[in-house]
């Protein structure tokens, strides 16, 4: 049955885009006139509002040139065209979105350093820059009338729209496949937390530039075929304003949802030839647009997730009318079994992870003062201390997050220094984080897969979830509690195979019981799946069920280090201790 419904969700995007071609045949054969012109453009303003779902839907960056792109796509189409290359008009198409997407990573490259309003600022100012220069040299051809020559059996206008609807689906699938991959896990997760992204191995630089470089190609295709369809372009076609106009629809609509992508496209076309026929001047639909998009922008959502949304909740009601009245509600963490641990922890073995002489500093205030320690193979220790003793700055230090510091950190014996967040992830140092880190536009396996940067089967994954008592792998992460995505943040960083875990107060948001019963999982984490923990925790109960060492920081220094109880009952911890926290003896 399982196979059965995951062949079905294989299967089923290449259904719908048979269907899509279907439809779009029969309108091909159904419209005529003006109405055909009018569908074509809408097909072209989806192509182009689908890449802008990658780049600030997906990927969460302000871009405001994408039809600027499609003008550098519609130049080449021309520029091919007068030159009578070979391959004809889809290979000039190809063309169009490979040069635009060169541009797009091009363009994208101040997207590293800059953000927000700064970031809007480049992207605007390259569109207007890119305006200017098409209307003083004009497009290939434009001069002469030189008409874009059209694919031999898509000539008509009725023929051309079936090979517009043609492009429109193949990107469109292609899109839905590129937002299911590593890659739109990555777009999604660096929208989210940059530093999240770079903790789990994925360079954040990748991620944008290829949102970047995605979403260019497809406004360069955009511009392709607009050039296509109207035989000679012209710059008024590709200004800065209707860019805007364009980001603003693709904002209101959620274009990185592939539906509303085709909904903002019917807009594009259907707001100015509405405000036609009653006599208004077209330009106010940039009016109606920019309405659209503050009011979008000032409720954080949009009118795709506001449908989705209220679709979950109907369906939890009538979940919820269906279920027994008797049935007991359970804490997630009571619905799976727990497997009884494996091996034993080794008792003599070189550390897998060794920190020397760590010192970080901000100014005159030494933030760690040469402090070292030492974690086993498959062992757990424990870092605490009280609020400000520095430990949240050990944890920057060692992944990498301050690279500043002094001292050493090595890795199973090897210099780990110098090396990016990035770089330290990929070499088997993983940390989660005390605020929330994980994507709420992924589902659980998406999101699990996305840390873990290996293949995994759904058993294992399955597994590994009930092993720490998280959702199924198909839900939305939207839907679950911040308590429970911690849980689902130490399974997805625990499958990655990490010979040291960082975990950065990962019981946050659990009740008391649900503390003691995490503490539980997460005794046997280091038996079952070889890793190392260090664990920051100020619920003493938790450290004490779970940490074999502890090391306490005090004033950025080590206050005492060694075995849990002998630690735990230092005067000096404490007295240090007592002034943050609660202890019960």
């Amino acid at each position: 049955m399982l196979l059965a419904n995951r062949s079905l969700r294989v299967a089923l995007p290449f259904v719908v885009a048979v269907l899509a071609l279907g439809v779009g045949w029969a309108l091909s054969v159904g419209l005529s006139g003006y109405v055909v012109y009018l569908a074509i453009s809408m097909v072209t303003a989806t192509i182009a509002i689908l890449g802008l779902g990658i780049v600030t839907g997906s990927a969460g960056i302000i871009a405001l040139c994408q039809l600027t792109f499609g003008a550098i796509g519609a130049w080449i189409v021309s520029w091919l065209n007068v030159s009578h290359a070979p391959g004809g008009f889809i290979v000039w198409l190809v063309a169009g979105g490979i040069g635009a997407g060169v541009a797009g990573v091009i363009i994208g490259l101040p997207a590293l350093r800059l953000r927000g309003v700064n970031l809007a600022v480049v992207t605007l100012g390259f569109a207007a820059a890119f305006d200017v220069l098409l209307v003083q040299t004009q497009f290939p051809g434009q001069a002469d009338g030189a008409q874009i020559e059209r694919p031999a059996m898509f000539s008509s206008d009725r023929q051309f729209f079936f090979f517009a609807i043609i492009v429109l689906v193949i990107c469109a699938l292609g899109v839905f496949l590129l937002q299911r991959s590593r890659i739109g896990s990555s777009w999604k997760a660096v929208a989210f937390s940059e530093r999240g992204t770079a903790a789990v191995g994925q360079s954040v630089s990748a991620a944008k530039l290829s949102a970047f470089a995605v979403s260019a190609a497809l406004g360069g295709i955009s511009g392709g075929l607009l050039a296509g369809q109207v035989g000679i372009p012209y710059a008024s076609s590709f200004t800065p304003i209707q860019s805007l106009a364009l980001y603003i629809l693709a904002i209101m609509s959620g274009a990185y949802l592939i539906d509303m992508a085709i909904f903002g496209g019917i807009l594009w076309v259907l707001v100015p030839e509405l405000l036609k026929r009653w006599g208004v001047p077209q330009d106010w639909g940039f009016v109606v647009f920019g309405v659209l998009g503050i009011q979008a922008l000032t409720s954080g959502s949009n009118l795709g997730e506001a449908i989705r949304s209220g679709i979950r909740k109907r369906a939890k009601r009538r979940s919820a009318g269906a279920a027994d009245p008797g049935s007991v509600t359970t804490s997630v963490l009571d619905v799976f079994a727990v497997p009884e641990a494996e091996e034993p922890i080794p008792a003599d073995a070189p550390p897998v992870l060794e920190v020397r002489g760590l010192g970080v500093q901000f100014g005159a205030l030494k933030a760690l003062d040469d402090v070292s320690l030492r974690v086993r193979p498959r062992s757990i220790m424990g870092l605490i201390g009280p609020n400000g003793a520095g430990k949240s700055t050990f944890v920057d230090a060692v992944s990498g997050f301050l690279p500043q510091h002094t001292g050493a950190v090595e890795l199973d014996g090897a210099d780990i220094s110098r090396l990016s967040p990035v770089s330290r992830a990929r070499r088997g140092l993983r940390r989660t984080f005390q605020q929330d880190r994980v994507p709420p536009q992924l589902t659980v396996e998406a999101y699990v897969r996305f840390v873990a940067r290996r293949a995994l089967d759904r058993d294992e994954l399955a597994d590994a979830l009930a092993f720490l008592g998280c959702p199924p792998p198909e839900e939305q992460l939207a839907n679950v509690d911040v308590g429970t995505r911690r849980l689902i943040e130490v399974a997805a960083a625990v499958l990655s195979g990490p010979r040291v875990l960082i975990l950065d107060e990962p019981a946050a948001g659990l009740s008391h019981e649900e503390h003691l019963q995490f503490g539980q999982r997460l005794a046997r984490i280091p038996s079952r799946f070889d890793t190392a923990i260090v664990i920051i925790e100020h619920d003493l109960d938790l450290v004490r069920t779970v940490c074999t060492e502890l090391t306490v920081l005090d004033f950025g220094r080590v206050l005492a280090q060694g075995e849990a109880g002998a630690v735990l009952e230092d005067p000096a911890v404490v007295a240090a201790y007592m002034g943050d926290a609660e202890v019960t003896q």
